[in-house]
């Protein structure tokens, strides 16, 4: 199997209201993130790629766009976990591009969360 991925980045503040008050993400913070899209497949295209980077542009347009100096509460239908964004920017990802296998996403240099279906 041949993988590629590609990193992206961006900075949100969120909430995490759900959680107790005494709890440090129920209160409004920040963070710069970190989303890597990861792309298989057992075989490579005409071009000897799983699929050309530059094709994964859309992926940072949407992210600028939506995500990049956004609150994310009022951008996600779903609490704004690391885990509800991977698995988000999957579903957004696997719509165009059908090779992708995973997404991470980043809060702070020591900690991921992936979906992997």
């Amino acid at each position: 199997m041949f993988r590629i991925s590609k990193e992206f980045h961006f900075s949100a503040s969120h909430q995490l209201e759900h959680l107790p008050a005494d709890h440090q993400c129920a209160r409004l913070h920040g963070h710069n993130y970190i989303v890597v899209v990861e792309l298989a497949a057992a075989e490579l295209n005409e071009d000897g790629f799983v699929r050309d980077y530059h094709e994964l542009k859309p992926l940072k347009t949407y992210i600028d766009d939506t995500f990049d100096h956004r609150h994310l509460n009022d951008v996600l239908d779903v609490p704004s976990t690391a885990e509800n964004m991977a698995k988000h920017f999957f579903d957004w990802c696997r719509a165009r591009w059908p090779e992708t296998s995973a997404v991470k996403v980043s809060e702070t240099p020591k900690t991921w969360a992936e979906y992997r279906p």
